[in-house]
């Protein structure tokens, strides 16, 4: 890609700069075509570890891994021409230290052409959040609900709830906010709360399961599609439901193979004379 291409597209410092302003809308995206539909209408396209159930069949993103991530990072920068791309940081890929999370962002950086990444955790990795920012490497941080935590936190459910969670939130949202990320995904938190620490912190929040009143918002788009029906968070909206229209159309495919219908003669080569 030019220089030119790289400048028309949104970069970290203009999602930054969208604090208060318009929402910032962002879903996510694994492979060229769907970045390819999805680029003209959102700020930030996320290649969300999120991957390893939705395309994988996984039953978490715990056994996603690095090379995973930056094969899946590659398909999707393919696709773009506007849009802001970050790229999950997978789990064990930054937990061990910060030398060894900057190793790995600058991997995935180099190896994708990416403009960013996204790590998970609070105040345990605002160390780390600056190590990497001071570096040049632009970070998205991820509180709240944080799905590479859900062996330790006790499955998918919101927090907020108690005074121990809500403090514990607080706390996280400063120290991300002061550790050099350029946005941060506030998930599944209670809707008083997110819009609590939405003005409180001076960078975007993207919420998923939070309150209309963050910065912007994400979604999975296999979700908002129709696409994946191995269960539907109570923060998804559904807009399609491709998933049946597949279906159904493999049906009617079928259904012309078994009876011959299909290839017609349109669909056949004849021998040149």
């Amino acid at each position: 890609m030019s220089a030119a291409g790289i400048q028309k597209r949104l970069t970290p410092v203009r999602i930054s700069a969208m604090k208060g302003g318009k929402p910032i809308v962002c879903l996510t995206a694994y492979t060229t075509p769907m970045a390819r539909l999805l680029d003209e209408h959102c700020d930030l396209l996320l290649v969300g570890d999120s991957l390893g159930m939705v395309l994988y069949g996984m039953e978490s993103t715990i056994s996603v891994t690095l090379d995973m991530m930056i094969a899946h990072g590659k398909a999707v920068m393919r696709g773009v021409g506007k849009a802001c791309v970050v790229v999950d940081m997978p789990f064990g890929s930054y937990q061990e230290s910060k030398e060894i999370a900057f190793r790995n962002a600058v991997r995935i950086l180099q190896e994708t052409g990416c403009d960013a990444v996204k790590l998970e955790g609070g105040e345990e990795m605002a160390e780390t959040i600056a190590f990497l920012t001071k570096r040049g490497i632009p970070v998205m941080g991820h509180i709240g609900l944080m799905p590479q935590q859900v062996q330790t936190a006790g499955g998918y459910r919101s927090v907020g709830h108690t005074e121990h969670e809500t403090s514990k939130i607080r706390r996280d949202a400063h120290a991300i906010g002061g550790s050099g990320a350029f946005a941060v995904v506030i998930e599944g938190t209670v809707e008083p709360l997110a819009r609590e620490v939405t003005a409180a912190m001076h960078v975007p929040t993207i919420g998923i399961g939070a309150s209309s009143a963050c910065d912007g918002q994400v979604l999975v788009s296999d979700d908002i599609l129709g696409l994946f029906n191995d269960f539907t968070p109570r923060f998804v909206k559904r807009y399609d439901e491709l998933g049946k229209r597949i279906s159904a159309a493999a049906a009617a495919y079928a259904e012309e193979v078994r009876s011959r219908q299909f290839p017609a003669a349109e669909h056949t080569f004849k021998r040149r004379s």
